[in-house]
């Protein structure tokens, strides 16, 4: 009788731990953002890791366009009207913390941030 009831105390323990387990991981934070800064203010934002399907848009404005492609943990910018063109062939940036893709005519900046809720939320320094 007592083995039993060990048995079925481990049982209920590895189906507890089981239970928890499956659900922390359905909670897992979201890895990375792009923002997508013009004139230093964040124009558009996406978060990286959630991107189903890749999708293309146009940024516009009176200095010229930027298209930006986005897929599942990167971003890049494909086509942009400015001259040097410098954006363009600094190809997919992404979860691997490189540098950010600027454009200077352009005043275009595309920074992959880790997310708040990645970290933790604290988005303040600590001393």
């Amino acid at each position: 009788m007592k083995t039993r009831s060990w048995i079925l105390i481990f049982a209920v323990l590895l189906a507890v731990c089981s239970v928890l387990t499956a659900i922390l991981f359905a909670r897992r934070p979201s890895g990375t953002v792009a923002n997508i800064y013009r004139d230093g203010v964040c124009v558009y934002s996406v978060d990286l890791s959630a991107v189903e399907e890749p999708f293309e848009f146009t940024l516009t404005d009176e200095r010229g366009s930027n298209t930006v492609r986005v897929e599942r943990g990167r971003i890049r910018v494909t086509d942009a009207d400015c001259p040097d063109r410098v954006c363009v062939s600094a190809g997919w940036v992404g979860e691997n913390g490189s540098a950010p893709v600027v454009c200077l005519p352009h005043r275009l900046v595309i920074r992959v941030e880790k997310s708040a809720k990645a970290d933790g939320g604290i988005d303040a320094v600590a001393r």
